[in-house]
């Protein structure tokens, strides 16, 4: 499992800043390197792709990682 802090939501183009909030831990769905891309689950609830540039990659342990899955999930 992936996660990523939002750092940033400016030029956002089409896309809602609503949506991300920062600072907020986000898990990782897919990632497309290829266009700069990521998708995660935002504040609504839904998945969607943004640019990989609003996050940091977080790295933690896989115990804490199965943790944090099952509290965003929730």
């Amino acid at each position: 499992m992936k996660f990523m802090v939002c750092v940033a939501r400016e030029g956002l183009g089409e896309f809602s800043a609503d949506d991300l909030t920062l600072g907020r831990l986000y898990e990782v769905l897919a990632s497309d390197d290829t266009h700069g891309m990521v998708r995660v689950i935002d504040d609504s609830g839904d998945d969607y792709l943004y640019p990989i540039s609003l996050f940091d990659v977080i790295e933690v342990k896989e115990p804490t990682a199965t943790r944090l899955h099952a509290l965003l999930a929730a």
